[in-house]
């Protein structure tokens, strides 16, 4: 087992959802820009690092049905199919490293809320970036932390982002809009983020 996913086997193994300070009970930004691109419920849609984030339970009951969560953490996505019941079986689960991701599937929307800001060296970023091209996403909704939000997250080092930098990083992409937020974390404090949304430039062109 790689450091990175000993690291959230453990966090997940160990804490509840109100003691890591990504919990959201309804992830509406990530809902209303997914909701607004007016795509059929048949629509492939994947998660990244979605572990056991709630924003599956709502995508299920708004009746999407071709989810993907994807996660480094077997024991997060464990978690997430626990509480969903027979609801899991709506979903597909991959339990693997980003970075290591070789997708066997289109993808309609690429989601990320607080995964990419992980990938601290050229390497992960760019493993990252290959997953996401040879994925075929026609539309990409990013987050990560700003450059006015934390440096760590659950005592990792992270990359902050401004609207720019993403705009770099995903250059085949045209950038749509972009917005700062703070989450307030379960016990209270804090985080900016900063939300990028994209679309594929040849389907802007058409």
């Amino acid at each position: 087992m790689n450091n990175t996913k000993s690291h959230w086997e453990t966090v997940y193994n160990t804490k509840q959802p109100n003691e890591v300070s990504w919990t959201q009970d309804k992830p509406q930004t990530s809902l209303s820009y997914i909701q607004s691109l007016n795509l059929p419920k048949k629509a492939a849609i994947i998660d990244i690092g979605g572990g056991d984030s709630r924003l599956v339970d709502n995508l299920i009951e708004l009746g999407y049905r071709n989810v993907t969560v994807l996660d480094i953490s077997e024991s997060a996505l464990e978690r997430a199919r626990q509480r969903l019941g027979n609801k899991a079986d709506l979903v597909k689960w991959l339990a693997i490293d980003i970075t290591e991701f070789e997708p066997q599937s289109k993808y309609d929307v690429w989601h990320d809320r607080a995964t990419f800001h992980f990938m601290t060296t050229e390497y992960q970023i760019s493993q990252y970036i290959r997953a996401f091209e040879v994925s075929g996403a026609r539309h990409l909704f990013i987050g990560s932390f700003s450059k006015d939000g934390p440096t760590k997250c659950s005592g990792l080092d992270i990359k902050q982002y401004d609207p720019t930098d993403m705009q770099k990083r995903f250059g085949n992409f045209e950038m749509t809009a972009f917005t700062k937020e703070d989450h307030i974390t379960p016990f209270g404090t804090k985080q900016n983020f900063v939300f990028c949304s994209f679309d594929r430039k040849e389907k802007l062109s058409r």
